[in-house]
């Protein structure tokens, strides 16, 4: 990426309400999505449904928001994450899209055109593919670059979900997580891997997704060399069948088989964000409890860690290349 000319990195992610007022119309961009959400009653009337359901679920949401400091810290930790990556990389100026909330790809693109930047590399953050999350992120990105900033050159890496720094950056969180247990305590830990949960349509149809998960972390669990782990899907809502097993579920199962340490590990989040630190951190610590854990923790996320910033940086490099 040597050039005379800079390089725009781009990181592409989720987003979330900037502030409570925020987050009935981050939900409504949410709901709206029809590569995210396809609701029943057809893509005319996804904006009126998408407007009652997030009035619907705004005052639920806000109060798990108002847990967590009033905000979703989504936008710093990627902004964190972009800037680490570009430091070391040469001639590169770092930015951040995110999907439903501010900065939107449009604004971000326009500012990249007034910089005079005419190349870039867009790494979505998402290392799992599917095109709900990932698919939505990308189509978006093309359709704002092909509005506002068509001369734009740019090459896109939509997953990495066995990248080998990934890979080793997450086996070193898990053996952080472990280190929160005694010592004589380790080796009955049960490590369970936690991925956001998608509808099972998206899997029928050919997402690789469940299949990168189960790939990232069976590479991560040969690294920290345990066998006592398995994998669970979180945040699953709506009348919809969805891929399994759940979160929730398997936390029972391993309390009734009479496991009393849990080691929760997010696998899909490369940042904390509502679904770590409500989701986990406060609904399933309690989960945990009330089925009789003893010992619960949670490996810390990725979020601007060296190593992880490095191995985006060598991902960057290698894949991001001309």
């Amino acid at each position: 990426m040597v050039d005379a000319k800079p390089t725009a990195l781009i990181l592409l992610n989720m987003g979330g309400p900037d502030s409570l007022n925020a987050v009935r119309p981050f939900l409504y961009n949410l709901f709206s999505d029809r590569e995210l959400i396809q609701l029943p009653a057809g893509r005319w009337l996804q904006k009126p449904f998408a407007r009652m359901i997030s009035r619907v679920r705004a005052k639920q949401v806000i109060e798990n928001y108002r847990t967590i400091g009033g905000k979703s810290p989504l936008l710093e930790w990627t902004q964190k994450q972009a800037n680490g990556i570009a430091q070391q990389l040469e001639n590169v100026r770092p930015y951040v899209i995110m999907r439903y909330w501010h900065p939107f790809a449009a604004e971000v693109l326009a500012e990249i055109k007034r910089a005079g930047i005419e190349q870039a590399v867009v790494l979505s953050l998402y290392p799992h593919y599917t095109g709900a999350t990932t698919g939505s992120s990308i189509n978006d990105f093309k359709r704002a670059a092909a509005e506002v900033y068509p001369e734009l050159s740019y090459r896109l890496i939509e997953d990495w979900h066995d990248w080998p720094g990934y890979l080793e950056a997450l086996a070193n969180r898990v053996r952080e997580g472990l280190s929160g247990f005694h010592e004589l305590l380790r080796d009955e830990v049960q490590i369970l891997f936690s991925a956001h949960a998608l509808p099972q349509k998206f899997i029928d149809r050919g997402d690789p997704y469940q299949q990168q998960v189960e790939t990232t972390a069976r590479e991560v669990m040969q690294r920290v060399g345990s066998d006592n782990w398995g994998i669970a899907y979180q945040s699953r809502s709506g009348p919809v069948k969805w891929m399994g097993p759940d979160t929730e579920e398997t936390i029972r199962q391993l309390a009734d088989a009479g496991h009393r340490a849990l080691l929760m590990v997010p696998i899909s989040f490369v940042s904390d964000h509502i679904e770590t630190l409500e989701e986990i951190d406060i609904q399933y610590r309690d989960l945990a409890a009330n089925c009789g854990f003893q010992h619960f923790q949670r490996a810390p996320s990725l979020n601007d860690h060296a190593d992880f910033l490095k191995a985006l940086a060598d991902l960057v490099r290698e894949r991001g290349a001309a």
